[in-house]
């Protein structure tokens, strides 16, 4: 299995009064790599990526440590858990080499944009998700 790694900045913006990261912006830094992700997979046109697209139906993190605001950015770890005809999990891990910040995981569902309705994953999704997919 591969994951994919973004190296995800963060802002100035991101941190509470604490100095630390607000936990909602995991959520943000999860979409970012995902998107990132996908792009290998989603079709160049904006008509195809409308009929092709992913809605998040479940959204699940584990915070493990406080993420400081700092220069550096942070790494997010994306890998399939698993795909099914419709839907697929991704999994999450928010780290640097010292240290895990949070672990996450995502449900999403293949859905059609210009129909309003959920729909299958295409051949082509299934080669591409499975080149993530756990072992």
């Amino acid at each position: 299995m591969h994951r994919y790694t973004y190296p995800c900045p963060l802002r100035w913006a991101d941190a509470d009064a604490y100095g630390h990261v607000n936990n909602a912006k995991f959520l943000q830094y999860m979409e970012e790599a995902r998107t990132r992700m996908f792009q290998e997979m989603l079709p160049a046109d904006e008509a195809g990526r409308r009929q092709h697209a992913f809605v998040v139906g479940r959204s699940i993190v584990d915070y493990r440590a406080p993420l400081q605001y700092r220069e550096e950015p942070v790494d997010v770890h994306v890998w399939v858990v698993r795909a099914r005809a419709a839907t697929l999990e991704l999994g999450y891990e928010i780290r640097d080499a010292e240290q895990l910040y949070a672990e996450a995981t995502t449900t999403l569902a293949a859905y059609n944009l210009d129909t309003g309705r959920p729909r299958r994953l295409s051949e082509t999704e299934k080669e591409f998700l499975a080149h993530y997919t756990e072992a």
